[in-house]
Formats: structure tokens, sequence, C-alpha cells
């Protein structure tokens, strides 16, 4: 045994930060590195520094990050349809985020604003299904791989009958002389390319009956971490990239949204008991319900459904000039049955991410 440590000791330094973490002796990596393919086990980790300047360098590092194994990416696609909301009204002469809007059979008014606070504060599946219908999923994939984030492909709304319909609901935003109407009719899906683990588990549960054979992902939503990653990536260094491939917000609208990315529900008026700011931020803190310090602020979006848990993360100490960002991904589901919301996620999955984003803290602070 002491052998043994002394060969993981020597070693260590020629790994990788991720690397490195599976020699954590911390219970919540133990249990995941001890099988990462049985988790299917994704991430994507990069170093940021910067000269004397301010410009960044960055240096990346990757685990099985592979665009062709496929994960369910849940409510993380909340942030791609988000951005291109905002975008789309940095562009236009008469909407703003702030104007109101309405859905046909639905007496209360929505603002863009209020949908994007709720998306990043709670994860409010109806705010996207809203940002969705006005959207629309052609509209979202051509203008996301127009700026070179591909592959990529969402295909439908979030918890809600009928996901996948090509006919969107009217959407009629509430100007000062007029209203303005939207009516949206999606083309066929698009099949996704051959993708590895696309059926999942032995069996899944449909409207309450077991169905004894692999649930089938093929016409769900595809958002691989590397295709995230970048969006993130791509908020926080435009520069870093030729002008066709930015996102092609106001100022003000990158502010804001910057600022929503931040934010932990106490400071929308959620309640702390209910909502901790662990609620929708499990790199670092995803395992206490402790407040997070007001040097550590975590511009992320989580996503968790189907047993797979997945966070993309801009992470900045501002006391200690520490920042990276870290994207991951695992599935937690020891039965292997879909659908049946008996999965891991509190005892196994969040646990993982809360420490490698101490790990990978940690690494930065060594430096």
């Amino acid at each position: 045994m002491i052998c043994l440590l002394a060969m993981a000791a020597c070693e260590a330094p020629e790994l990788n930060p991720i690397e490195r973490s599976t020699l954590s002796a911390h219970p919540a990596m133990l249990q995941v590195w001890h099988d990462p393919n049985a988790y299917e086990v994704q991430i994507l980790f990069t170093e940021i520094d910067r000269n004397d300047q301010g410009t960044p360098t960055f240096t990346e590092y990757s685990f099985k990050t592979n665009d062709s194994v496929y994960f369910y990416p849940a409510s993380t696609v909340k942030l791609p349809a988000a951005i291109l909301a905002l975008e789309k009204t940095s562009n236009a002469s008469d909407i703003t985020r702030e104007t109101r809007y309405t859905l046909p059979g639905d007496s209360s008014e929505y603002s863009l604003s209020s949908d994007i606070k709720q998306i990043f504060a709670v994860s409010d599946n109806d705010a996207y299904n809203r940002i969705y219908e006005w959207l629309g999923r052609d509209y979202m994939n051509e203008a996301l791989q127009k700026r070179g984030i591909s592959p990529i492909r969402l295909a439908h709304r979030l918890s809600t009958e009928d996901a996948a319909r090509s006919q969107r609901d009217t959407v009629t935003f509430k100007l000062t002389h007029r209203d303005t109407t939207f009516v949206g009719n999606d083309r066929t899906l698009t099949p996704l390319p051959n993708l590895r683990k696309i059926k999942k588990g032995k069996a899944f549960m449909r409207q309450g009956d077991r169905v004894p054979q692999p649930m089938d992902f093929s016409e769900k939503n595809y958002l691989p971490l590397q295709s995230l990653h970048d969006i993130t990536k791509r908020v926080f260094f435009p520069e870093t990239f030729p002008p066709e491939q930015r996102f092609s917000l106001s100022e003000d609208n990158r502010r804001f949204l910057i600022q929503q990315m931040k934010t932990v529900p106490r400071k929308e008026g959620y309640n702390e008991t209910d909502y901790p700011d662990s609620f929708g931020k499990f790199f670092m803190y995803g395992d206490t319900k402790d407040r997070i310090p007001e040097h550590i602020h975590i511009y992320n979006k989580v996503g968790y459904a189907y047993g797979t848990l997945t966070e993309t993360a801009y992470i900045h100490d501002t006391e200690r000039q520490i920042e990276f960002l870290l994207s991951a991904t695992l599935l937690v589901n020891k039965n292997q049955i879909f659908n049946d919301d008996t999965y891991e996620f509190e005892t196994v999955g969040i646990p993982f991410l809360a420490q490698l984003g101490r790990e990978m803290y940690l690494h930065m602070l060594q430096r």
C-alpha cells in the first residue's frame, strides 16, 4: 500500500488537473471515480490566465469528452435559449426584454426579462417554454450553428405534453401603438447523427407502466458538452472568437445576462429555506445549504433529468483572482430504469459535482 501511494504521489504532478482529481480520497469522488464509465462521466476544464494588460489565455483539459456519446442535456438548453432571446431583442427596433407579451388562453402578461430571471434563479420550465414558442427550434438551431456551435439540436419544450410539436403558440408583444404577433411552425425534427448510448438503461416508465426495453432518446434535445462549454466561453470571452462567431448582444443585455447567470434564488425573492444558494449551483456548493461567499462568483446553468446531471460554469474568485471554466455531466441511475424518478442526484451526482468544483478551484489556488 505504501508503495502504491508513493507511486501515485510521484505520478500526480504529471497528471492533468482532471486526472489528478481521480486520486482524491474524498468519498464523493471515490464512488464515481471507481467506475467513471458506469456513470458516463464527461468533463471539460479551462484554466484562465491573464497578462499584465488583462488579456486572457486558456489552457484546456478534458476527460472522456465525446460529441458522439449522448447524454440528455435537460435544463442546460435554457442557456442558449436565453442568450438568443436577448440577442433578438438587442437587434429589434421595437421589442425589448421588458416588453410585455401574452399567449393564447393565458390571461397573464410576461416579459423576457422576467422569464430569464426565473430560468437562472430556479430553472423554471414554463419560462423556457414561452421563449421556445417565440423563437422556435429552427431559429435557435440555425442561429447557434451559424456561430460555429455544433453539433447541437434543440428539439422540444420541457415537461409538457406534445413537447416536440411543430406548431408553436402565438406570441403577442404589447407595444405602445400596436401589438406585434408571432406565429410559428417549425420544420420536421431533424434526425440525430449516429450516436452512442442514445438508448439507455434496461427499462423505462410510460404512463405508470414499465416498458422492459432501453429508453430511446433519439427525439430528445442534444447539446454535447463541448458545445455547451463553448457557449459559456462565448458569453464571457467574446473577444477571443471571430466576430461572426460571437453573440450579437447589446452591452446592456450582456450585463443583464451575466448578472442573472450569477444570481441566487434569494436575491430574486425566493424563500431561502426552499431555495438555498446551492439550488442551481452544484460546483463547489451543491452539497451545502450555506450561502455562497460574495467574492465567489459562479455564472452557470445546471440541468438534471432522467438521472443525468450537467453543469457549465465560469467561476471567478475576485479576492484571489482565480478564474476558470468548468463543464461536466454524469449519469446516476443505479437501477437502470428511466423515468421512474429514482435517481441518485442527492447522494452521488451533486456531491460529485460539488467536490469536482472544489478540486479544480484548489488546483488553481495551488498554482
